[in-house]
């Protein structure tokens, strides 16, 4: 099978095609435009493989996507192009509804172009995989508001209400999928995950973010109380079960996919202080504190800061359905995950440095204005 993963250069799109390469015989042309997010040294492990293609496209660029499938004639898209940071998207949402929505509506009908022309043998087996973010439920009743409130979970028909511009315009594209499905026949599927993290993701993301800004000595900055709830997923099970879905989901239907790693972001920070001080003492690495005294624990850098407007203050999957159906569980524990995030990133910071073109320190992004 020939896959055609777009935002293959970011950092969830890589683990999938890292995973397909490595673990498969299928092929994978990957389009990215290579914003400041999207890092071919990513994919420098499978890039020789001659089942490997790259195409820097535009999805929004029809013209171009027409020519992409002509010339690779793809049994499969996986799409994964988009802006994803929610902040970002609080200072600039122009780029996510271009990305986001119209990006994916020219990407939809340069699909059903293709498709309506295929063979009946290739027709039947072609798919649109659309992967998307459990954000565009909005949230779900926090513990300390509600005492039931774990009992309740995201299920593939929980009803959409986005919060923040992100979100918004990935539930648009969800939309736009399901009604390219239903209008015109194009097969599509459509998954929903929770909180990925792993090896390179892009540092404007809390886990990645905390972890350099502690070895540098830089403040770890809590969002309000820090009480916000996310269920996180591990990059390379996300991409397991992606491949799974592409492979034997069934037309028409939604898989939400989670963790079953419900934690605070304040137990998130700590959990990874706790790591690097095992793994790279501060003592050893002579960092200080604000006053110049030697940094014993990396959790002395903990910072409250005002939280983000419209901030949601729980997610969580019942990622039931992929289990029963598609037969999926995640291999990672959070404690497991989040071991060996830790220790790549320690081993990777030339990976770290390059990413960080100057565009992006770091800074805080998405204060109200």
């Amino acid at each position: 099978m020939k896959l055609l993963v777009t935002g293959g250069a970011g950092f969830i799109g890589s683990a999938v095609i890292r995973h397909i390469i490595k673990h498969t015989q299928d092929s994978i042309v990957n389009i990215d435009k290579l914003t400041y997010a999207g890092n071919l040294e990513s994919l420098t492990e499978v890039s020789d493989n001659p089942r490997y293609t790259f195409m820097q496209v535009d999805i929004c660029d029809r013209n171009r996507l027409d020519q992409v499938f002509a010339e690779q004639q793809p049994d499969a898209i996986m799409h994964l192009a988009a802006e994803s940071h929610v902040d970002r998207s609080i200072d600039g949402p122009a780029e996510f509804i271009q990305t986001n929505i119209v990006g994916t509506y020219q990407l939809l009908e340069a699909a059903r172009a293709y498709w309506n022309n295929l063979d009946n043998p290739r027709k039947q087996a072609f798919r649109f995989h659309h992967i998307s973010t459990d954000e565009v439920y909005g949230d779900l009743p926090h513990p300390t508001d509600c005492a039931q409130a774990t009992e309740q979970l995201f299920t593939e028909h929980t009803a959409y209400a986005p919060s923040s511009p992100y979100s918004a315009s990935k539930a648009s594209s969800d939309h736009l999928v399901r009604a390219w499905q239903r209008t015109y026949g194009l097969p599509t599927i459509v998954t929903n995950c929770s909180n990925n993290y792993g090896p390179y993701h892009f540092p404007e993301k809390l886990i990645p973010l905390v972890i350099l800004n502690a070895l540098e000595g830089k403040p770890l900055p809590i969002y309000g109380a820090g009480d916000q709830i996310r269920d996180w997923l591990y990059v390379e099970d996300h991409a397991r079960a992606l491949y799974q879905v592409v492979r034997k989901g069934q037309i028409g239907e939604t898989y939400n996919i989670g963790g079953h790693n419900e934690k605070q972001n304040i137990e998130v920070v700590r959990a990874i202080c706790s790591l690097l001080d095992e793994l790279a003492p501060p003592t050893e690495r002579h960092l200080t504190t604000a006053d110049g005294t030697p940094l014993n624990s990396y959790a002395s850098l903990l910072t409250h800061v005002s939280d983000r407007p419209g901030h949601d203050r729980r997610y969580a999957i019942d990622a039931s359905k992929i289990q029963n159906e598609l037969n999926w569980l995640p291999i990672e524990t959070f404690d497991s995950g989040l071991r060996k995030t830790v220790q790549w990133y320690l081993d990777n910071q030339s990976w770290c440095q390059h990413i960080q073109d100057g565009s992006y320190q770091r800074e805080r992004l998405g204060v109200q204005k």
